[in-house]
């Protein structure tokens, strides 16, 4: 299915119901050649070797050396450049240990937590990043295990009726379906005195393929590390930035956990749940080492021990890094790409796939600069530093720039772990989904098969209303961008299967031979990047669509709807469906306009298109507030939010199915009422650029 119109820019030309308008004198389809051409295969390669070279965990030596790096090959190419650097908490571990007894009677006896060396492959340069869950709590601890599936919500549920309870008990949970953080939460929340955190073979290991090193999956040694923190940006500055003089939430006081939290690879897990009693896990519950999973409590008893850093010694500095070409005609609008350059391990995947991307897409604008050929709009190439931790350097840049983003910021480009395979995958706000799709048609697929927009539809067995792209949730850079001041983003990359996520087999090898042996997906995603990125700088007039955006909202009423007759309260979403009508037939008005101009383009005066970009602008910022959502102030969007209960996956309309979700039916009826307004002042933006396009 197609939406009602489709508008899409190519270069600076605005192509409308099929007809063509140039923008500029600039031959657009030259330009857009001569960027595609500039991102290869060895340059991906050589990038990806030394900036994976060894681990660089923020706060780090090794991650400063990533930033220099960054920067040389930035200046290099003619950008003007700079850092950002905040003091952030982020309490790096003194201690992480593990011991474990089969029975009653037996002494404990030691885990080993490092991950091995695997045949035939040198280990990085470097140590190893410790196994520790980031913002743990502290602890010496020894209690019966308890196995508690992929510790969910539900799961808890399901341990209840089977008669066990995990007070004072260690939790056993296995990562996957939610955010690690959500995982932490719900064991505290149930009494436990601390929880492992195991990768199980069916979800990522040789249930799934051969392991590395002779195949992509996890090996029993791998561990997936990884941050437990459940906010955004520095805990100590909750929704502003960590500059010098700032005030900081006392240490004590701070919204992190407070049980130990440790994960360990299935090698050790199989020990733990080999020996357990207690009731038989349910069907669902069973994984893929080689025995029927029981529950517990116990016999298997395990001691952990976590110390981490406190006070001044649990500050660290990180360093975001910025290459920028400014503007022609509109040097005040920012298009931003931007990836983080912090890992756990080497990080060929996570995230030095997403910073070469940058890097390529710098060097093919840089080249282009160089040349007299800049965009309209100024294009910042930004690298983020501690997003492991909790997506801190990007949201500590947008809290102190708040004002600045949300005022010149037209779009957010992101770019993670995006060369994992040949499927093509992407995610955009509904306003740019019509766009995106029209970008995987001008780059060629790595695989040779046609365009990535033909290898895409391929894999759908031709059905073009299969092209799925995804709505933003959690977990990467997008979220300051999107869910705190409403700036319109995207994300495109490949995909296949990968065991190594957060573990040090995540290499420069497992990246040459099992990830993407060629380079060919680097060089796509970053020739994907260069066009979105140039049609994104170069349009006269935004490429937002926003009568598919307001019928894909639509459509995700019915999720409200199905909530409100669970609870069987007399609630209705007429208001916001009819306000969603409105909004698409003020779109619809903007497209006719759009359509009229489109035959005299040399109209659009820059003045003139600045005022109606400016209103387009707005339409997603008004669909934010100030005051955030009711109990998470960080998330002020009302389109789209992370699940409260999964981390990862996405919640529409959060204001509002979140107190559905949590049986308040007054501030259901009080939220419902504000999103009807903040609709009817969407469109009201809508309007006002139409008027400004007449």
């Amino acid at each position: 299915m197609k939406p009602a119109f489709t508008h899409v820019l190519l270069g600076t030309s605005l192509v409308i119901a099929g007809v063509v308008a140039p923008l500029a004198a600039q031959d657009d389809t030259t330009i857009e050649r001569e960027l595609l051409a500039v991102p290869d295969t060895a340059s991906a390669r050589l990038m990806t070797r030394e900036l994976s070279a060894r681990p660089h965990m923020a706060g780090t030596q090794a991650q400063a050396d990533t930033r220099d790096y960054v920067l040389a090959k930035l200046r290099a190419w003619g950008l003007e450049t700079w850092t950002k650097t905040y003091d952030v908490y982020m309490p790096q571990p003194d201690t992480v240990a593990a011991w474990f007894a089969p029975g009653p009677g037996t002494a404990l006896r030691p885990l080993s937590l490092s991950e091995p060396p695997v045949r035939g492959v040198p280990p990085p340069e470097g140590q190893q990043v410790p196994p520790f869950n980031a913002y743990t709590g502290d602890g010496d601890v020894t209690a019966e295990i308890v196995y508690a599936n992929y510790g969910l919500v539900q799961d808890y549920a399901t341990l209840a009726t089977l008669g066990v309870d995990v007070r004072g008990k260690l939790v056993l949970a296995r990562y996957g379906h939610s955010f690690r953080g959500i995982k932490a939460r719900e064991a505290e929340r149930h009494g436990a005195v601390g929880l492992i955190l195991y990768s199980d073979p069916q979800d990522d290991g040789y249930v799934r393929g051969d392991v590395y090193p002779d195949g992509p999956m996890r090996p029993a040694g791998g561990i997936q590390r990884g941050s437990i923190l459940t906010d955004n940006g520095d805990p100590t500055t909750p929704s502003w930035a960590s500059v010098p003089g700032a005030h900081r939430v006392p240490e004590e006081s701070l919204h992190v956990s407070h049980i130990p939290v440790i994960p360990m690879g299935y090698g050790n897990a199989r020990r733990l749940l080999a020996s357990l009693a207690g009731p038989a896990a349910p069907n669902g519950w069973q994984g893929g080492l080689p025995f029927h999973y029981h529950v517990g409590p116990g016999p298997t008893r395990v001691r952990l021990k976590v110390v981490t850093q406190h006070g001044a010694r649990a500050r660290h500095a990180i360093w975001d890094t910025f290459g920028m070409i400014r503007g022609a005609l509109f040097p005040d609008e920012w298009v931003i790409v931007g990836a983080h350059r912090d890992a756990w391990s080497p990080g060929a995947a996570d995230n030095i796939s997403g910073t070469v991307t940058v890097l390529e897409a710098a060097r093919a604008f840089g080249e282009l600069a160089q040349r007299g050929e800049r965009p309209m709009r100024t294009v910042i190439f930004a690298t983020w530093d501690g997003e492991e931790w909790g997506l801190i350097g990007s949201t500590e840049w947008v809290e102190e720039m708040e004002d600045t983003v949300r005022a010149r910021a037209v779009a957010y480009v992101n770019e993670e772990d995006l060369a994992t395979g040949p499927r093509f995958e992407g995610a955009a706000s509904p306003s740019l989904k019509p766009f995106l799709r029209q970008v995987t048609q001008a780059v060629p697929d790595p695989e040779g098969k046609g365009s990535v927009y033909d290898a895409w539809l391929a894999h759908a067995a031709g059905d073009s209303s299969a092209l799925e792209l995804s709505n933003f949730g959690g977990g990467s850079d997008f979220a300051p961008f999107t869910h705190h001041v409403g700036v319109v983003a995207l994300a495109a990359g490949f995909s296949g299967p990968t065991g190594v996520y957060h573990s040090t087999y995540d290499s420069y090898d497992w990246m040459s031979r099992f990830g993407d042996p060629g380079y060919l997906e680097h060089r796509a995603a970053a020739q994907l990047a260069c066009v979105a990125v140039s049609r994104l700088a170069n349009a006269r007039v935004l490429p937002l669509d926003y009568v598919a955006f307001g019928n894909e909202l639509i459509g995700l009423l019915a999720g409200l709807d199905s909530g409100l007759s669970a609870r069987h309260w007399p609630i209705a979403t007429t208001g916001v469906n009819d306000a969603l009508a409105r909004f698409i037939a003020a779109a619809r008005g903007f497209a006719r306009v759009r359509d009229s101009v489109g035959a005299a383009p040399a109209a659009i005066t820059p003045a003139r298109a600045a005022t109606v970009n400016h209103w387009l602008l707005q339409v997603e910022r008004r669909l934010t507030r100030p005051d955030g959502l009711v109990g998470r102030p960080w998330y002020r969007s009302l389109e789209f939010a992370s699940d409260p209960d999964n981390g990862y996956s996405t919640i529409a309309f959060p204001s509002v199915a979140e107190a559905i979700r949590y049986a308040d039916a007054e501030t259901t009826e009080r939220e419902l009422a504000d999103l009807v307004a903040h609709v009817d002042a969407a469109r009201e933006a809508i309007e006002h650029a139409t008027d400004a396009l007449r």
